[in-house]
């Protein structure tokens, strides 16, 4: 039965969409495949790993009749990236095998029942719907998702939460060292308050797809699944359960010792300082003083890297110790000229801010020196 008569690319492109969650080493085998679901021209394609699932369609197929099977995902995607860009892609299902023919080249891969592949039960109620462009939502992820932790035994924190309330949407990580926040403005109907835990693998499936573009993207939120719908593309996922920390207790107020500094020329010292500390803690001991910055670093072998800025900072003198990777990531990832620090004292945490710019917060802890 022929499913599919297509150029390459038409194929390939929902494929690569759908096959980021796949992973090699399944503990089910149907897990390491994709479904392929036929109605008429309209091919489904669904991928799983039973915490996320990714589903999109393209009208690639062929002839009237209705079909579904599942393949191997990594096995379909390499075949398909070595065939050449301009050939022509049959796709047919005979004996519980796929075949795929291109030009001159001719595949059979087996095939997994459809019906044993696993689909997310939805709810028929989201409690919460709010619509974001692609553009907002990325932002809200990208700003955040380098302070989430990744295997933490408060499995919490191995996430980001996305807290809604009236107009207002936030995103906040944490991985008990640093945390990041982000919010955005929400048109359309005030949102009631809530908080979801978004599992890491769902966050930075999102940031893969998601692109630098205006189009809306639909979120629905209920107790223990999310759902983003945008252009052909469905994610759904499950949520973390867990009860994230009070984040707004640990964003710093009042502070009175506030200036502003080139990132690219603090960035630049850092990384020059951070290639002799230690490997384990990976600390710099930052002195603010006197208008001046001075950065220090050594290590077990006793070298040891100093750096010096000129900042506008006429209050008392401050030392301060902290995990260089933490200022790093923030730095790397903001796009700013300026960025805002402001301080407590010598065991307080800093907070890192953009000048004018309510919309980012990030919050480091220090490290004793």
């Amino acid at each position: 039965m022929l499913l599919v008569q297509t150029q390459r690319d038409a194929l390939l492109r929902p494929l690569q969409v759908v096959a980021g969650i796949v992973e090699r080493r399944q503990t089910l085998p149907i897990l390491a495949n994709i479904l392929l679901r036929k109605q008429g021209n309209s091919i489904a394609l669904i991928s799983s790993d039973i915490e996320i699932q990714i589903s999109t369609q393209a009208n690639i197929g062929i002839g009237n009749e209705d079909a579904a099977t599942t393949v191997a995902a990594r096995k379909l995607l390499d075949i398909l990236k070595a065939v050449p860009e301009s050939e022509n892609i049959n796709l047919t299902l005979a004996d519980k095998k796929l075949g795929l023919n291109a030009g001159k080249s001719k595949f059979k891969l087996q095939t997994l029942a459809a019906e044993d592949f696993p689909i997310a039960a939805q709810p028929e109620h989201y409690p919460v719907s709010l619509e974001l462009t692609q553009k907002t939502l990325r932002h809200l992820f990208s700003m955040v998702h380098f302070s989430m932790a990744q295997q933490d035994i408060r499995y919490y924190l191995n996430g980001l939460l996305l807290a809604t309330e009236g107009q207002q949407v936030k995103a906040v990580a944490t991985d008990g060292h640093r945390l990041a926040l982000c919010s955005a403005q929400v048109a359309g109907a005030t949102q009631p308050k809530n908080d979801a835990i978004i599992p890491r693998k769902t966050v930075l499936e999102m940031l893969r797809l998601l692109g630098e573009v205006d189009e809306p993207v639909q979120v629905n939120i209920a107790s223990n699944q999310i759902r983003f719908s945008f252009n052909d593309i469905e994610l759904v996922s499950k949520l973390v359960e867990g009860k994230f920390p009070d984040f707004n207790r640990v964003i710093p107020s009042g502070y009175g010792k506030t200036f502003q500094i080139s990132r690219l020329d603090l960035l630049a010292a850092l990384q020059r300082v951070s290639i002799l500390t230690s490997d384990k803690l990976r600390v710099v001991r930052m002195t603010f003083a006197d208008n001046k910055l001075l950065v220090t670093s050594t290590n077990a072998d006793q070298e040891d890297a100093q750096e010096e800025l000129d900042i506008e900072f006429n209050y008392d003198r401050v030392e301060i110790g902290f995990n260089v990777g933490y200022l790093l990531d923030v730095l790397s990832n903001l796009k700013n000229e300026q960025v805002q620090i402001s301080l407590g004292d010598s065991n307080s945490s800093a907070l890192i801010t953009l000048p004018g710019d309510d919309s980012f917060k990030y919050v480091v802890m220090p490290m004793r020196i």
